[in-house]
């Protein structure tokens, strides 16, 4: 079972440049209620590494690449985020890691409601014990 799920972002444009387009509840399957992305991220040095309760999000390198891995307890999947029309879907109980970024890398994260600490699952054993009960 894989755990990607790509999202239909269309990339329109000509010899000018470039307009890739991301809208609720359309290229994106939820209603956006937060925005982030991390740059400047150090070379080797991976992120991520928890898990969300209830929230869902999309991903997207606008710049550069970095390696994607998911785990939902039992299957794990990667995905290379190196175009900036390649979005995944991280649903909830899906814990993920991103990995190996390039110097240039943009990663733009869409999320479906805003920050709460109380979301996190920030253990991978507590991550684990969790899902063997979902």
């Amino acid at each position: 079972m894989s755990l990607i799920k790509l999202l239909d972002i269309k990339k329109l444009g000509d010899h000018r440049g470039h307009l890739v387009v991301l809208e609720n509840n359309k290229s994106i399957p939820f209603a956006i209620k937060r925005v982030y992305y991390l740059t400047g991220t150090q070379a080797g040095v991976p992120r991520g590494f928890h898990a969300h309760k209830e929230l869902t999000q999309a991903a997207v390198c606008v710049s550069g690449r970095c390696l994607m891995k998911m785990d939902d307890g039992i299957n794990k999947d990667e995905i290379w985020l190196d175009s900036s029309d390649k979005a995944i879907v991280i649903d909830k109980m899906i814990w993920h890691e991103m990995h190996e970024f390039s110097a240039d890398c943009v990663l733009l994260v869409l999320a479906d409601d805003y920050y709460d600490e109380e979301d996190y699952i920030r253990n991978y054993d507590v991550f684990l014990e969790l899902t063997k009960h979902a």
